[in-house]
């Protein structure tokens, strides 16, 4: 295929306004306040949890923090536990050393530099140890409001497979989507796509069979339901 012909072909493949207008409709119609499935009740909660459920679960993370949190939720209460003591409470959550490391050298420089809260701009939040632009991206999006979008695998395969955002990267997908989703849409199209990508557009099978936009979807090898033996 010549380079004319694939740019022909990607466009092809990418949802037209009105169809990305209607399929964010859907998905607010059905879950009008979605939100993260990761537990926590202040910004600096919601920060060490997303640091604490990369390559892993929420599922796993919120078992966790269940136990941490009652302990030790600011950054003055983690660092006097200690990287050993926090270790304790999340040896659970996959690559918990480094995880650990990376929230004390975040507490450490979250009292060093804000005075122990949450910034709440991308720049430094983005400096902050173990904290790189999803991590930023969800909690400006979830804990102050901001409209970002933060592209997991769920989001990058839900972009890619419906047409609303192709891209051969994170980042492209991410760009693309902050152009195409409607203005009254973009503070929840995070989690929308998130939960979709969980729950419905799955990784090996997608169940297209019970996908509330499966006609607007371009991905070509829908699935059907399978009878039961």
């Amino acid at each position: 295929m010549s380079p004319v012909a694939r740019k022909r072909a990607a466009r092809a493949s990418r949802l037209r306004p009105d169809a990305i207008r209607e399929l964010f409709a859907r998905l607010s119609e059905l879950n009008p306040k979605p939100t993260t499935e990761l537990a926590y009740s202040t910004p600096f909660e919601l920060l060490v949890a997303v640091i604490l459920s990369a390559q892993a679960t929420d599922v796993g993370v919120n078992k966790a923090t269940r136990r941490l949190f009652p302990v030790a939720n600011t950054p003055a209460a983690i660092l006097a536990l200690g990287e050993e003591g926090l270790k304790r409470y999340i040896a659970s959550i996959g690559l918990f050393n480094t995880k650990a490391a990376n929230v004390i050298a975040m507490c450490r420089q979250l009292i060093a530099l804000h005075g122990g809260q949450v910034p709440r701009t991308r720049e430094a939040l983005e400096a902050l140890p173990g904290v790189g632009r999803k991590t930023a991206n969800v909690v400006l999006n979830t804990a102050f409001g901001e409209p970002t979008i933060a592209v997991d695998t769920h989001i990058f395969r839900v972009g890619n497979r419906t047409g609303l955002a192709p891209g051969k990267t994170v980042r492209d997908v991410e760009d693309r989507l902050l152009k195409v989703v409607p203005p009254e849409f973009q503070l929840d199209a995070h989690h929308w796509l998130i939960l979709h990508g969980r729950y419905t557009c799955k990784a090996r099978v997608p169940e297209c069979w019970r996908c509330p936009i499966r006609d607007l979807c371009r991905y070509p090898d829908k699935t059907v339901e399978q009878s039961p033996k």
